[in-house]
């Protein structure tokens, strides 16, 4: 075959025989990305939901600590119980339950709350914070 057979002199490619494009198989997956895209969609709403669950409780756990900070300051101070309980409350999250207690020199406050969440997701956070009461320190 001399190379003006083949279409380059003239600047133009070869064309393919009609039996050789027949020949080659076509991609029909056209339908997989729908049924990819009906499996990975409610799988990240689910880890989208999951995660803000976890970020919630995260948050509602570090507000349980702060609070029992917050009250364990105010008793450690000799304040009345009623004045430790009201500085924890106003640090915790809504519906908490806030203990405090005195064993000799120290003081605690223990505060727990509830998590949100669907059945066996629902747990129940603590914060625990102890104080050396201010009248023992000399």
């Amino acid at each position: 075959m001399r190379r003006s057979d083949a279409g380059f002199v003239t600047g133009q490619p070869r064309r393919p025989h009609a039996q050789s494009v027949a020949s080659v198989p076509r991609c029909t997956d056209a339908g997989y990305v729908t049924a990819e895209a009906a499996v990975v969609l409610p799988t990240l709403a689910l880890f989208a939901a999951a995660l803000i669950w976890c970020l919630m409780a995260a948050s509602a756990q570090i507000q349980c600590v702060d609070a029992a900070r917050a009250g364990a300051r105010a008793a450690a101070r000799q304040d009345p119980p009623s004045a430790a309980v009201a500085a924890a409350r106003q640090a915790a999250p809504q519906g908490a339950r806030i203990g405090v207690s005195r064993e000799g020199d120290l003081v605690r406050v223990r505060v727990e709350a509830a998590a949100a969440g669907p059945g066996p997701l629902a747990v129940r956070l603590t914060g625990e914070a102890v104080a050396l009461a201010e009248e023992t320190v000399g």
